[in-house]
């Protein structure tokens, strides 16, 4: 009676589901599998949102286990086995009917749990040894297919043409945060936008963007980012506030995520309220820095450069050049990374910071995201999606960097 809206390929799913397995064996030896619980991992291993657990052994046939909709998952998914499923205690049973028994020593996705459901699952499961295995995903989803790419691409293609080419029509110096932001909106949905971000560290949240103009842009924030904002609300602190306007003779910085089809690119771009001539040299020299600093981590982007020596980099040259201050952030909201990686959640592995020496590879697809706060006045930078290649990152978020005169 129903057709699927979409399918990913049985030879993509098969692609992913290897990978785990094969970066399973070095995260975790004795695991004989996985289980994955968060639904987010779920697609990405079966192609269906499923609410529920996957169990995916290191030989033999996956079985996705779920609560509820199981008949859309078998419209979506092309597993062959998708089972119905009310406690963890039905775990061993249906997997054991389905031909790919549980193993002795099980690797679990313990992010993807909260602490009273991981407290259930071991109790359900004491017979069995749980090891985590979290990482496993992590590196998988880190290296993206060539089908994956083709969406981040399309992409970051539409949230250039938003923010670059259609915004700066339709915002104007005298509006309201909120009014820029539901102006943002309405340009990113006519494009295609598919209306969610999804962050996948515990308790960040993303709902647009951050709309941050003038000294918004060094407001406290609780989110894990350098720019700062006043938020809609203190119990909505994402878009922008209803009472700060964008003046003349100010920056806005609009830090914006674009998503089809799960997929996001991340990038910022920055306004100024007046004609280019009228931009004060201190926020022009430190926007110029930004500029500079991600196109130089993007040549130095290449496979076998680690995370850490990119930071390394960045840091270097901020100290250097007189930005340490305000580099990635004023005071309590200076954060300790260039960028981060992307894909199904805007937050993947790895990020851009000290103490991530694993190298990248080519078809990575990273942020790079250099700020600048200047005290008393403003943030200003950059930030666009980069996919790792042999000679460099290359930007699929576009390549106009400049900070964008809007007149009234």
């Amino acid at each position: 009676m129903f057709a699927p809206t979409d399918h990913i390929p049985a030879q993509e799913l098969m692609r992913r589901q290897d990978a785990v397995r094969t970066h399973l064996q070095a995260v975790a030896p004795e695991a004989g599998g996985i289980l994955v619980f968060s639904r987010l991992n779920i697609y990405y291993l079966t192609g269906t949102f499923g609410q529920g657990v996957l169990w995916l052994p290191l030989s033999g046939e996956p079985v996705l286990m779920i609560r509820k909709g199981v008949e859309r998952a078998r419209l979506e998914s092309r597993l062959k086995h998708i089972v119905p499923f009310k406690s963890y205690s039905e775990l061993e049973p249906l997997c054991s009917d389905a031909g790919s028994p549980l193993t002795p020593t099980l690797a679990a996705v313990m992010a993807g749990l909260t602490w009273q459901l991981g407290n259930m699952l071991a109790a359900k499961l004491k017979s069995y040894t749980l090891v985590p295995g979290d990482h496993a995903l992590a590196l998988a989803r880190m290296v993206k297919s060539e089908f994956e790419l083709e969406i981040m691409r399309r992409c970051g293609a539409k949230h250039h043409k938003c923010m670059h080419d259609d915004l700066p029509g339709v915002i104007r110096p005298g509006m309201t945060e909120r009014e820029i932001a539901h102006k943002s909106w309405e340009v990113f949905f006519a494009e295609g936008h598919m209306g969610i971000l999804r962050m996948q560290a515990h308790g960040e949240e993303c709902f647009l963007g951050h709309v941050s103009a003038g000294s918004s842009g060094n407001y406290p924030s609780g989110f894990n980012g350098p720019l700062g904002l006043r938020g809609e609300h203190p119990g909505s602190t994402f878009m922008g506030s209803e009472h700060k306007v964008w003046e003349k003779g100010e920056p806005l910085l609009l830090d914006i995520g674009f998503q089809i089809e799960g997929y996001h690119s991340d990038k910022t771009h920055a306004y100024f309220a007046g004609p280019a001539s009228a931009v004060p040299d201190d926020l022009r020299r430190a926007h110029d820095f930004c500029v500079e600093m991600q196109n130089k981590v993007a040549d130095m982007a290449r496979p076998g450069t680690t995370p850490a020596e990119l930071y390394a980099y960045s840091v270097e040259q901020a100290d250097k050049r007189g930005f340490s201050e305000g580099f990635m952030g004023l005071d309590g909201n200076k954060v300790p990374f260039i960028g981060h990686g992307i894909g199904l959640a805007i937050d993947e592995f790895p990020p851009l910071a000290k103490g991530f020496d694993l190298p990248l590879e080519k078809g990575m697809v990273i942020a790079i995201e250099p700020k600048q706060g200047i005290r008393g006045k403003a943030m200003v930078g950059i930030e666009n999606t980069f996919e790792v290649t042999e000679d460099g990152a290359r930007s699929i978020s576009g390549d106009s960097f400049e900070m964008m005169p809007v007149v009234d």
